[in-house]
């Protein structure tokens, strides 16, 4: 069932309860929003039970603007192309301005198209710009070309109204880098260190939801130090002037992988290598002719580069999920023109300045809606001004600020754009009733409720394998002594262990597990330090060529910090590795199979992605199944999902004797763009899988409902507190009405319980579903599952088969890079 099913599906049984008198009705929420927050919630769920009600009202407000169009004025969209061709946009606006007399004052252009308040005389016009430079004129020919008639509430004139805002923000001296927008000369930047300045900034965006356009902001900062790369290689270079492979060593360690920015064309790049062989005065091809970069850089841009001898960063471009088939020449970046940003591990170990970042960037509810208004009454002194309204008196009175604003190129005259295409934006947040669902704690399981056979076997292994080396000796004993205790108490034998001493080489932690893993149900390897390679060849030999559940512990992780505690958490990764519970939910439905679906992409080494497939295998989902598929770099949709379910299914069949009456994916990591093409190729092959197990008379359709997950959003939730400040909304918290999009069924939920900071909600939308599925049935089942993730006490921000999927994909994208055995599957491994 496609979205608009499903919202019709349950606006038919809104209407069947209003006739049926059951319905409640509240001031405030009309139309299809008010049909299912409120008429639904009175609906029993598939296996729920109605003894009590399973959520409560709550007031919300998030970090939306309501905006309206009074204008019922068609507008006409016209493409434009260049002959020849233009790159910058910059230069594309400069020579489409020129043709003022022809498109009017009252025009939006967002670098390929233009947006007009009135037709043209023709579909088609060409007209010819000029380009002065260096005492030369060039000619462009110019194409307008009609695309569509567009009306105020289509989606493609709410693109505009997006561009539109934001010329207003780059009017108020905002540079823009990437979505974001940020106050680059803010006095109050600088922190305690003269080598880090804070940026604040913004990001909006403007779309249609539930019952109206909403202008979405959220308060962003860029943290950016006060060197360019070009200081770093000579900081560096001066501190080992002895030896020149050591400080290239050293320089490449710093760099790769680090963003730099590059305040000449505001953007930012990710460093994927060093190019020692080339610099300034080394030549690239450009529109068929040879150009040294110096050169390329004095022109376009008026650069004189000073540093003739310094290499070049290489930069393999911005990665992105729709241009993994498309092959990308790497980018030539001058050290001296890319500033670092991040922080460096000195800073990281500053606790003043960390303490003073975190004042900073990790705003606390009341505190980021005052920097939403501060921003708000700075455009309200820069627009009102320009509208014949003065004085900052009136702006508390105010409900709504008209903007009248057109776009005109000429950065001059700013305030004499704002005319005529009369949008209003609220001062106001956006307020609304949302739903506290029910609070509920995880149950321990006891050795009785254990689950099945092979699992009780497994929590009482032949022997234990425990691994460290000689100058770790006073540090592994006691752990070994606490993690006995701690067994006892989860009911697991650990009293046959095998202590093995072994030299501090890779090697020799192969050799000897290779020589004593016969039994062996569990690895326990105590490492000497945190080098990413000597784990990475550990996991790989005991994931793929000796698969037995291990765990890895860095000595220092236990030798620093509280042994008990350390101890505990360890105890619990290893009960799970070998197939244990330790708590369970009462989900409230039956039969039911939840799976998650995510890929780990490897941007900085551009290897092949990896899909993490993970499944549920008994009714109370504390037993999983997991599989992983090797992609191409880059590839987001998984093409190898039948046989991945089919193999669940086969694991489901054998440990229950039945199978799932419906399969529930969750899948992360997919962007709003991509729906489409999850509907076209995803849903499918799980579809064809599910069918090839329905029964031969029909009796049995097994039923698929597909939710995409989404973490980073802009989106914020809100609640008062009793002194009428805004503060973090309690844990469970649903949002399902006017933050949401009208044409979809989806809701946010607020699993964890924030105290610093704001919290981030998470956004569901369902876009497939045969099960038909009641808002309150997901919203409760998937809000439980978030309390089911093993590695953590207390819930995560998504439902656990996601974030089980994610660990997968993590593991074998980061470290093992080959399929992981298969009698692994149904064992969590990846914790």
């Amino acid at each position: 069932m496609d979205p608009k099913q499903t919202r019709q599906h349950y606006r038919q049984q809104g209407r069947q309860l209003v006739d049926s008198g059951v319905t409640k009705t509240a001031a405030g929420l009309s139309g299809r929003s008010g049909e299912r927050s409120l008429v639904l919630d009175e609906l029993t769920g598939s296996g729920l039970s109605t003894d009590e009600p399973t959520r409560s009202g709550v007031s919300l407000f998030a970090n939306h603007f309501r905006v309206e169009s009074y204008s019922e004025r068609p507008a006409y969209k016209y493409s434009v192309s260049y002959r020849p061709d233009v790159e910058d946009s910059r230069l594309r606006e400069k020579l489409l301005a020129q043709h003022q007399t022809l498109l009017g004052t009252q025009h939006i252009f967002d670098g390929n198209s233009v947006l007009l308040l009135h037709r043209l005389e023709k579909k088609r016009i060409e007209v010819v710009s000029t380009e002065h430079k260096d005492k030369e004129v060039k000619y462009y020919e110019l194409t307008l070309e009609l695309s569509k008639e567009l009306h105020p509430t289509e989606p493609d004139r709410i693109r505009y109204y997006n561009v539109l805002f934001r010329r207003i923000l780059k009017s108020m001296n905002f540079k823009q880098f990437g979505r974001y927008y940020y106050k680059v000369d803010d006095p109050s930047a600088a922190v305690r260190s003269k080598r880090l300045r804070v940026w604040p900034g913004y990001v909006t965006s403007i779309l249609q939801h539930e019952n109206s356009i909403t202008l979405c902001m959220d308060v962003n900062h860029k943290l950016v130090r006060q060197e360019t790369a070009l200081d770093l290689i000579n900081r560096v270079r001066n501190s080992h002037r002895d030896s020149v492979e050591q400080w290239k060593k050293l320089v490449a360690k710093e760099l790769i992988g680090s963003i730099v920015l590059t305040e000449h064309n505001n953007r930012t790049y990710r460093v994927d290598g060093i190019d020692w062989t080339k610099n300034p005065k080394s030549q690239f091809r450009k529109a068929n002719a040879l150009i040294c970069y110096s050169d390329y850089y004095y022109n376009t841009y008026g650069i004189n580069i000073k540093d003739m001898e310094q290499p070049l960063l290489i930069s393999k471009g911005k990665w992105k999920k729709s241009f993994q088939g498309t092959p990308q020449e790497p980018i030539q970046l001058v050290p001296e023109l890319c500033t670092m940003t991040g922080l460096t591990r000195e800073m990281r170990h500053n606790s003043e300045m960390m303490k003073d970042l975190t004042v900073r960037t990790r705003l606390k509810p009341e505190d980021r809606r005052k920097e939403m208004s501060k921003l708000m009454k700075s455009i309200h002194k820069w627009v009102l001004p320009s509208l014949g309204v003065e004085g900052e008196s009136l702006f508390p009175f105010l409900d709504l600020i008209i903007w009248k604003y057109v776009y005109t190129f000429s950065e001059k005259t700013y305030k004499e754009q704002l005319q005529n295409w009369d949008l209003t934006f609220d001062i106001q947040l956006l307020s609304f009733r949302g739903k506290t669902l029910n609070t509920f704690f995880p149950q321990p399981v006891s050795r009785s409720h254990s689950g099945p056979a092979r699992e009780s076997r497994q929590e009482n292994p032949p022997h234990w394998l425990f691994l460290y080396t000689d100058n770790n000796v006073q540090t592994a004993r006691p752990l070994k002594t606490k993690l006995l205790e701690e067994a006892a108490k989860m009911n697991m034998d650990m009293h046959n262990v095998r202590e093995l001493v072994v030299r501090n080489t890779v090697r020799s932690y192969i050799n000897t597990i290779q020589a004593h893993h016969e039994g062996a149900v569990m690895v326990v390897c105590v490492l000497d330090s945190n080098k990413k390679d000597v784990y990475d060849l550990l996991k790989r030999y005991l994931c793929v060529h000796c698969p037995i559940p291990s765990q890895c512990v860095v000595a220092s992780t236990i030798r620093y910090k509280n042994l008990d505690t350390i101890a505990t958490k360890i105890a619990q990764q290893i009960k799970c590795k070998m197939g244990g519970t330790l708590w369970k939910v009462d989900i409230g439905l039956q039969n039911i199979m939840f799976i998650g679906i995510d890929c780990f992409h490897d941007i900085v080494n551009r290897q092949k992605s990896i899909a993490g497939f993970v499944a549920s295998l008994n009714q109370d989902a504390t037993q999983w199944f997991s599989k992983c598929i090797l992609q191409e770099s880059g590839e987001e949709l998984v093409q190898g999902l039948k046989s991945c379910l089919q193999a669940s299914l086969e694991y489901w069949l054998r440990k229950n004797q039945c199978l799932p009456s419906t399969v529930v994916v969750y899948r992360d990591g997919v962007g709003d763009g991509q729906l489409q093409a999850l509907t076209l190729q995803e849903i499918p092959q799980l579809e064809k899988c599910l069918k090839s197990f329905d029964n031969a008379d029909r009796s049995t359709t097994l039923k698929l409902t597909f939710i995409v997950v989404k973490k980073r959003i802009n989106t914020r939730l809100f609640a008062k507190d009793e002194r009428g400040m805004l503060t973090n909304p309690n844990q469970g918290t649903v949002a399902d009405t006017e933050v949401t999009n009208r044409k979809w069924f989806d809701f946010f939920i607020v699993s964890q319980q924030v105290s610093d900071g704001t919290v981030t909600p998470t956004h569901y939308n369902i876009i497939h579903d045969t099960h038909h599925f009641l808002p309150n049935d997901i919203q409760d089942v998937t809000y439980k599952l978030c309390h089911m993730y093993y590695n953590m006490e207390g819930a995560i921000r998504v439902p656990a088969p996601c974030h089980y999927a994610h660990k997968l994909a993590y593991l074998v994208g980061q470290s093992i890079h080959q399929e992981p055995d298969s009698t692994l599957a149904d064992r969590l491994f990846y914790l």
